[in-house]
């Protein structure tokens, strides 16, 4: 097999490294999806009482991610920005001149836009742990209790996963506002109201955050473990990005 076509692959990732080094907004969004999550995780931790820290059914595991609602906006700004920010400008165009092979630049820019979200999404999520079980004192638990490294693993799969789900939606919508408008209250609020009024069961249990979340959990509840709703969040992603990479394909830029 020719290695021709995996080096044509690595001047495309180096570019798209080069890109979001280069402008200050993406960095501010994917250092801000640590910050945000284990300042507000870490709070959390701190700030429980010992009639919560005694309460039947408490997870010391999930209570370490309590920030990840809000870490979890930053990878949607960070996502929709890294794609969406080719249309501003025209800079598409000289993105595509560079790459003409279309598939081989939306599998580049995904890539490492992937690659860089998981980075910071596991230093986040070992942060968001060892600050977290630290101000739990002695209701804490270690690393190796059951659950807990899958949900540290998870919650940095899980911010991945978000930035890429937005990174295909802007693709498809071209542009950032519009993805951050649909997406923030799509994860933040439809299923915490829908749950409301469902009492958590049936088709809610399948939307992205829901099922994503499940691996958190010290002891999942509900139809989905913790892997497969990991497997249905990538799912909704895999659709984001299929239709993301669609548009780009057979659009003018």
């Amino acid at each position: 097999m020719s290695v021709a076509p995996a080096m044509s692959v690595l001047p495309v990732l180096r570019s798209e490294w080069l890109k979001i080094r280069s402008v200050r907004s993406q960095c501010v969004t994917l250092a801000a999806v640590f910050a945000a999550t284990v300042v507000f995780s870490a709070l959390m931790c701190a700030t429980f009482g010992a009639e919560e820290l005694s309460e039947r059914g408490f997870d010391p595991v999930r209570s370490s991610f309590f920030g990840i609602d809000f870490g979890q906006i930053a990878a949607i700004c960070f996502g929709s920005l890294a794609v969406a920010g080719e249309y501003r400008g025209g800079g598409i165009r000289v993105s595509l001149a560079a790459v003409p092979r279309r598939g081989v630049f939306w599998a580049g820019k995904i890539t490492v836009v992937g690659l860089l979200s998981l980075a910071v999404g596991l230093a986040t999520s070992a942060a968001c742990f060892a600050l977290g079980q630290t101000f739990l004192g002695d209701h804490g638990v270690g690393i190796g209790a059951p659950g807990a490294l899958r949900a540290v693993v998870g919650c940095g799969v899980y911010l991945a996963l978000i930035a890429l789900f937005a990174a295909g939606l802007a693709a498809l919508l071209r542009s950032a506002p519009a993805v951050m408008g649909i997406l923030i209250p799509f994860l933040l609020m439809l299923s915490f109201v829908l749950g409301d009024v469902s009492q958590g069961g049936g088709w809610v249990d399948f939307l992205p955050d829901r099922a994503g979340q499940q691996i958190l959990l010290q002891e999942p509840d509900g139809p989905l473990g913790p892997w497969t709703g990991t497997g249905v969040l990538l799912l909704w992603v895999a659709a984001a990005l299929w239709a993301g990479g669609r548009r780009l394909m057979r659009r003018d830029a």
